[in-house]
C-alpha cells in the first residue's frame, strides 16, 4: 500500500477552470500541514451557508430561492488548529436540480466527479461532508450517499452535517438520536456528524449561542478527521505510539480521557460506538511524550458486515502508517468485564496476530470495575485462566473504571494504574525484549502480489482458513475480508 504525498504536497484544480473559484488566505510561517474538503448535497441544503459559518465570513454567496445559487466549485480557505492547519473547503454546485436549474442534475454530478476524482489522484482529498436539511426524509438521503460513494471507494472519510435544526435548540442533537438506527439500517456510515443551524440572528429561532454551537461542532469535526487521516502522520521526535482498541461501548474513550487527565474524547453512554474513524491524541505522562490512536469500534460481524470491514480497513491503514513511520510501541486491548466472548477473542488476534504480526507487546485493559467487591485487580486473579485457556496471551493488565461519579478514589487509582502501566510497557528495551511470531496477515498481502492464478487461489484459502480458525470469523465474512485484502481495498 503505497503511501501518499503529504497533505499541501499536491495541487489542486486549476484555479483557472470553468468550474472553479478560489479565494485564498496569507501563508503565515509557523504552517505545518493542509487538508482538503469536499462539501456536497442537494440544492438548498445549505451548503454556502455551511462555508460561512466555518469561515465566519460571509463570502460565499446563499440564497433563499428555489435555486441553487452555487454554480460552479468555489474554493475558500481557513486556518485552523492555532494557524497550524490550512483547510481548503470546496463547495460544489448542488445536486438534484431539474434541468432548468442553476446547475442541472446530471452536470452538478459531473463536476462533484471530476472533483473527487482530481483530488484522489493527487492524493490530497482528507474530508467528504455530506450536508443535508434536518427536515429531508432519512431514505431520500442515500441516492446522493451512494453516489459519493461509488466516488471515494471508502477511502476517504464521509462526515454527516444536518442543517436548520434551529427548531431543536438547545439539543440539536436530539435529531442524532432521532435518527441514528434508521440510517445504520440504510447502509449509510459516517465517520462523524454535526447538527447545526446555519441561519442568520434575524430569523426565526436562530440563536447566537447555536450558532456558536453549531460553529464549533463543524471545526471539530474537520479538525479530528483531517488529522486522522493525514497521510503522514505527524508523531514527534522521542513520542511513544500506542494503539487502542475494542469492542464498541468497552470505553475506549474514556480510557483516553483516564489517561490523559482531561476529556480530550468525545464520549457516549449508551453501547453505540462513539469512535467511527481513528484518533490520535497527544498526553503526557510524568513528561514524557505518547500519541495515543483511538481506533474505530469493531462490532460483530452479523450486526453490519460493511460497518466491519470498514473498521479492520481504517485500523489496517493506521497500523501501516505507523509502522513505515516509527513504528507502534503498545497496543492496548480494552474489554468490558464480562465473559470473554468469541467477538472479543477475534478483535485480539486481528490486532495482535494479523495486523501487527505478533510483534507488538499487548496489554489488556478490563473496565466497569467500580463496583467489582474488594480489590479491582481481583477480577483478573479470577478469569485469568480462561484468558490462558483461550490463547489470549497478554504482556500486561489493568483492572480499572473510568467512570469518575460516585467512585472518586477508584477512578483516581484506575488513573495511577494504567499511567503505569503504559510506561512500564513502553520503557526503552521492551520491544527490543518481545520476541514476535509467525508473519501472517502483512505476509499474505505481500505474497499475494505477482503469484499465478493458481498460486495466488492457494494463497487466498490458507488466508480463509486463517481468518476463520484463528479469528472465528464465519466462512462467508473471511472470503470476503480476504477478497477485500487481494483488491487492495483494505
Amino acid at each position: 500500500m503505497a503511501i501518499s504525498k503529504p497533505p499541501g504536497s499536491a495541487s489542486v484544480p486549476s484555479q483557472s477552470s470553468a468550474n472553479y473559484n478560489y479565494t485564498a488566505v496569507a501563508e503565515p510561517p509557523n504552517r505545518t500541514g493542509r487538508c482538503n474538503v469536499v462539501i456536497f448535497g442537494e440544492s438548498g441544503a445549505g451548503k454556502s451557508s455551511l462555508v460561512n459559518l466555518i469561515t465566519r465570513k460571509d463570502e460565499a454567496e446563499t440564497s433563499c430561492d428555489a435555486k441553487g445559487c452555487t454554480a460552479a466549485v468555489n474554493g475558500h480557505e481557513l486556518w485552523i488548529q492555532d494557524k497550524t492547519l490550512k483547510v481548503k473547503l470546496f463547495d460544489t454546485p448542488g445536486l438534484d436540480e431539474d434541468p432548468r436549474g442553476t446547475v442541472p442534475d446530471k452536470e452538478a454530478r459531473r463536476i462533484l466527479k471530476e472533483l473527487v476524482q482530481t483530488l484522489m489522484k493527487q492524493g490530497n482529498i482528507h474530508l467528504i461532508i455530506y450536508c443535508v436539511r434536518g427536515e429531508k426524509l432519512i431514505r431520500t438521503l442515500r441516492r446522493n450517499y451512494e453516489f459519493i460513494q461509488s466516488q471515494v471507494k471508502r477511502k476517504i472519510p464521509i462526515v454527516l452535517v444536518v442543517t436548520s435544526l434551529e427548531s431543536y435548540e438547545p439539543d440539536m442533537e436530539e435529531w442524532w438520536r432521532l435518527n441514528e438506527n434508521t440510517i445504520s439500517k440504510l447502509g449509510m456510515t459516517f465517520a462523524g456528524h454535526a447538527c447545526v443551524t446555519t441561519g442568520m440572528i434575524t430569523q426565526s429561532n436562530v440563536t447566537e449561542r447555536g450558532l456558536n454551537q453549531s460553529h464549533d461542532a463543524v471545526r471539530k469535526l474537520i479538525e479530528q478527521c483531517c488529522l486522522s487521516n493525514d497521510t503522514v502522520i505527524h508523531t514527534g521526535p522521542g513520542s511513544k505510539n500506542i494503539v487502542l482498541f475494542g469492542l464498541a461501548g468497552a470505553g475506549k474513550s474514556s480510557l483516553v480521557n483516564l489517561m490523559a487527565g482531561e476529556n480530550e474524547a468525545r464520549t457516549s453512554s449508551d453501547m453505540r460506538s462513539c469512535t467511527l474513524h481513528w484518533q490520535k491524541y497527544a498526553i503526557k505522562i510524568d513528561n514524557k511524550s505518547y500519541n495515543v490512536f483511538d481506533t474505530a469500534a469493531l462490532k460483530e460481524p452479523q450486526l453490519g458486515i460493511q460497518q466491519y470491514f470498514d473498521a479492520v480497513e481504517n485500523s489496517y491503514a493506521l497500523i501501516q502508517n505507523l509502522e513505515r513511520q516509527g513504528g507502534i510501541d503498545l497496543l492496548l486491548f480494552c474489554i468490558r468485564a464480562g465473559r470473554l466472548t468469541p467477538t472479543l477473542q477475534t478483535n485480539y488476534r486481528l490486532f495482535h496476530e494479523f495486523l501487527c504480526d505478533k510483534k507488538v507487546p499487548i496489554v489488556v485493559v478490563i473496565t466497569y470495575l467500580e463496583n467489582e467487591v474488594g480489590e479491582m485487580d481481583d477480577w483478573w486473579n479470577r478469569n485469568r485462566g480462561v484468558f490462558d485457556e483461550q490463547e489470549v496471551h497478554v504482556a500486561g493488565h489493568a483492572c480499572i473504571t473510568t467512570i469518575r461519579g460516585n467512585y472518586p478514589d477508584r477512578y483516581a487509582q484506575s488513573r495511577t494504574t494504567i499511567r503505569s502501566l503504559v510506561k512500564e510497557f513502553t520503557a526503552e528495551g521492551q520491544n527490543g525484549a518481545w520476541k514476535g511470531g509467525d508473519s501472517t496477515f502483512v505476509s499474505f498481502v505481500r505474497e499475494l502480489k505477482g503469484l499465478s492464478v493458481g498460486e495466488e487461489k492457494l494463497r487466498m484459502e490458507i488466508m480463509v482458513s486463517h481468518l476463520t480458525k484463528r479469528c472465528c470469523l464465519s466462512p462467508g465474512v473471511a472470503k470476503q475480508l480476504a477478497d477485500r485484502i487481494k483488491n487492495d481495498a483494505i
